[in-house]
């Protein structure tokens, strides 16, 4: 494999403090209950908009009456809390550099927010593993749509048969599938194992290194 296309939350790092501290302090300024971060775990995978519906009918607001609102106020707080506590899962800064020794291409597709998607792997990876990051952008559609699969494949110049996806939820499994590529799904992330093979994945790994005897 000539390149290597990885989700973010939950296959990379560890974000699910960060996303239910967020949510949180959203709902405190909304005067609303908060949530569990097991809730949160269940909530994401598409992208911010979802998240906050899913709070939103889990608060009560089923109508979703409020959610212009919860997205204005999630958007501005988790732009200044978007790293809170997010570290790599044990393993992934082996793997990567692991990758790049071997010459492999390495990209981020992610259902956050572009600005907040660069910005952690920035802080948390530095800028010397990824030749490409894409968060949620104007102009292509969000996962499980194979758009941002397809847009990094081009950018860096990769076939479907060179190019590998790696994630960690139903949202993955759809996205790789649609995209025509090889999927393979990690278990340490926001779904379970049983989760994962009931989405339809067929490769799920259960750490970071197992991932080079698919390169």
């Amino acid at each position: 494999m000539r390149g290597c296309i990885f989700d973010l939350d939950g296959t990379l790092t560890n974000t699910l403090e960060s996303l239910t501290y967020s949510v949180n302090l959203t709902l405190k300024e909304m005067e609303l209950p908060s949530i569990t971060m097991d809730q949160c775990r269940r909530f994401v995978g598409d992208g911010a908009r979802k998240l906050i519906e899913r709070t939103l009918e889990a608060c009560g607001d089923r109508s979703l009456s409020r959610l212009d609102e919860g997205m204005e106020i999630y958007g501005r707080i988790f732009h200044d809390n978007c790293t809170y506590h997010v570290t790599p899962y044990q393993g992934i800064p082996e793997l990567l550099q692991s990758l790049k020794e071997k010459g492999v291409l390495l990209a981020v597709l992610s259902n956050k927010p572009h600005e907040q998607a660069v910005k952690v792997v920035k802080e948390i990876f530095g800028e010397r593993w990824f030749d490409y990051v894409s968060g949620q952008q104007e102009g292509i559609e969000k996962k499980p749509d194979p758009a941002g699969v397809i847009h990094i494949m081009e950018t860096l110049k990769l076939t479907n048969e060179e190019c590998l996806y790696v994630g960690d939820s139903e949202v993955d499994v759809r996205t790789g599938n649609n995209a025509g590529v090889r999927t393979i799904i990690v278990s340490w992330g926001f779904r379970t194992r049983e989760e994962l093979k009931e989405a339809g994945a067929r490769t799920v790994i259960d750490s970071p290194l197992e991932l080079l005897s698919y390169m």
